[in-house]
């Protein structure tokens, strides 16, 4: 009897070549939708957003063009509580959220992937440009960067278990984009040359303050600008509005380029510096999870990444006794943002990673 695979369809050209891959390597697929919000939900009345009815239709037509079945699941509710606002709760303690990384490990990996054993399926499968490997000598399964380096999605997975990474596959893992949109082409697929989402999805306008304040029903005061040395030189609109590394949008007529180095938000100030003061030698990580084995105990060297699509640099983790993990880069590192998260690689294995809490001296 054929394993069965359930296909999380987003109606992008991505998901659609998954589902047929899946299909070609004798699984029986079936494919669903998530219904993770609603436009109304995010005060959104265009288009150009995911959960549309226009993706949710090609879905459709690509499941009924190869020959299986198609559902819609609404997650709404896990959406919003898991995703959205810890994505608010976040920029309000002054970090910089990441919300593809908690919609991968709270609504992927988690919600869908319980709702695919409930209903026999023995996988999930995502159109995701990275791999999942069983390595029979360390008896474990083990995540891997995409072999597209421009698509590569394995940052945004670090947080996965062994159960989940044995029971999802990502098809796309071996494939560059070229290929795939080729491939779509040649199966007369409707989406074959949609474009790619760039915004998140419930922020289709790039407005995240506006998004906060429609979420929340509150509004996000101004507040002093302070150099390095606290001194006054200007008032932001909101520290909200700002995250580290920003040099664009401050409306400071300095003479000279700054950029946000820091955020207090019990006093509502924003810090600004040079370029110079954006570098760390070291950051703080916290929430940590390990796939390439079950804990670390002692320093180990690794490249890291502190940010989607950023180069990973060397760098060396050191466990502390409160099980967080001090990061000590060979080399400072640009913009150390609280809220993002560090993944630790070798190589193109996903050793793991955690959530940095801050950077250190």
């Amino acid at each position: 009897m054929a394993q069965r695979a359930l296909i999380a369809m987003s109606g992008g050209v991505d998901s659609s070549v998954a589902a047929y891959l899946m299909l070609a390597r004798g699984f029986s697929c079936a494919g669903v939708t998530l219904r993770q919000f609603r436009n109304g939900d995010i005060s959104w009345a265009g288009e150009r957003s995911c959960c549309s009815w226009r993706d949710m239709e090609d879905a459709a037509r690509v499941a009924y063009r190869l020959g299986i079945p198609h559902t819609v699941l609404d997650l709404t509710e896990e959406f919003r509580r898991e995703v959205m606002d810890k994505f608010v709760r976040v920029y309000e303690q002054g970090g910089t959220p990441n919300p593809c990384l908690d919609c991968n490990r709270c609504i992927r990996a988690g919600h869908l992937l319980d709702y695919a054993r409930r209903m026999g399926f023995d996988y999930v499968v995502t159109g995701h440009y990275a791999r999942i490997v069983y390595d029979e000598g360390l008896g474990r399964w083990l995540l891997k960067r995409g072999l597209d380096e421009s698509k590569d999605q394995s940052y945004v997975h670090y947080a996965m278990t062994q159960t989940q990474l044995a029971h999802t596959r990502f098809p796309l893992g071996e494939l560059r984009k070229t290929e795939v949109r080729a491939l779509a082409e040649d199966l007369g697929f409707c989406n074959a040359r949609k474009r790619d989402s760039q915004d998140i999805c419930f922020v289709p306008d790039g407005d995240y303050a506006a998004f906060l304040e429609r979420h929340t029903g509150r509004t996000y005061p101004p507040g002093d600008f302070i150099d390095l040395e606290g001194r006054v030189i200007g008032r932001h609109r909101g520290a909200v509005r700002y995250t580290v590394g920003q040099r664009r949008g401050l409306g400071l007529p300095l003479g000279e380029r700054v950029y946000v180095c820091g955020k207090d938000m019990a006093k509502n100030t924003v810090t600004v510096g040079p370029e110079s003061a954006l570098y760390a030698p070291a950051l703080i990580a916290g929430d940590v999870n390990w796939i390439a084995f079950d804990t670390l105990t002692g320093p180990m060297e690794v490249t890291v990444q502190t940010r989607y699509r950023q180069q990973d640099r060397p760098a060396t983790v050191i466990p502390r006794p409160d099980g967080t993990l001090r990061v000590e880069f060979d080399a400072p590192q640009r913009a150390v943002a609280p809220g993002q998260a560090a993944v630790f690689y070798r190589g193109d294995t996903v050793l793991g990673g955690g959530t940095i809490l801050h950077a250190a001296p």
